[in-house]
C-alpha cells in the first residue's frame, strides 16, 4: 500500500577544521573553523537530503553520493540537494515541509537563519514557511560543547499531490 505522506529523518556530524569554508544552509559563514568532508560539508544540506530519501525509500546521501567517488569531491552540496528533489519528484512526491536543527556551540546561527532559508527556498522550490531551521548548543558537553565539531538533525514530511 502507497501512502500519500511518507516522514523521513536525517542526522548528521562533521569535524571541523581550521581555516575551512564553513557552508551551513547553502551560504559562507564567517568563522574561524568550517565543516570538515568529502564534499563542501554543508551538514544543512546533508541531513536535508537524508531525511528526503529516507522518506521516499531512496537509502541515504551517501548511497547517491559516496565519498569514494572523485566527482563528488569539493562539490557545493546544493547541488546534491537539487538531485535529491529530482529523485523524489520522479517518484511522484513533493516537499510538505521540513525542520532542520543544527547543534553548534560557536558561532552563533541565529543571525545567518534567515539567509539560509532564504537560499534553501530557492534550492528546494518550495515556500519559506515550508522550512524551518533552528539552532541550539549542546552547553559545552560531548564533541560539539568542545568545539571540534557539529551536529545537525532533520525531519521531511513528504507528500503525493492529488490528480
Amino acid at each position: 500500500m502507497t501512502f500519500p505522506f511518507r516522514i523521513g529523518q536525517g542526522y548528521d556530524v562533521h569535524q571541523l577544521e581550521e581555516g575551512r569554508p564553513f557552508w551551513l544552509g547553502g551560504i559562507l559563514i564567517p568563522h574561524s573553523h568550517g565543516a570538515k568532508g568529502h564534499s563542501d560539508a554543508d551538514i544543512v544540506c546533508h541531513v536535508l537530503c537524508d531525511a528526503l530519501l529516507g522518506a521516499a525509500n531512496l537509502r541515504n546521501i551517501g548511497y547517491h553520493f559516496s565519498d569514494k567517488d572523485p566527482q563528488w569531491k569539493g562539490v557545493d552540496s546544493k547541488i546534491l540537494l537539487a538531485k535529491v528533489l529530482e529523485m523524489i519528484r520522479e517518484k511522484g512526491y513533493e516537499v510538505g515541509n521540513v525542520d532542520v536543527t543544527v547543534v553548534l556551540q560557536l558561532p552563533k546561527l541565529n543571525p545567518h537563519i534567515p539567509a539560509m532559508k532564504e537560499c534553501l527556498v530557492r534550492v528546494m522550490n518550495i515556500g519559506e514557511d515550508a522550512i524551518s531551521i533552528k539552532a541550539t548548543t549542546s552547553e559545552h558537553i560531548g564533541f560539539v560543547g568542545r568545539q571540534e565539531g557539529i551536529a545537525a538533525h532533520c525531519v521531511a514530511l513528504i507528500y503525493q499531490p492529488k490528480t
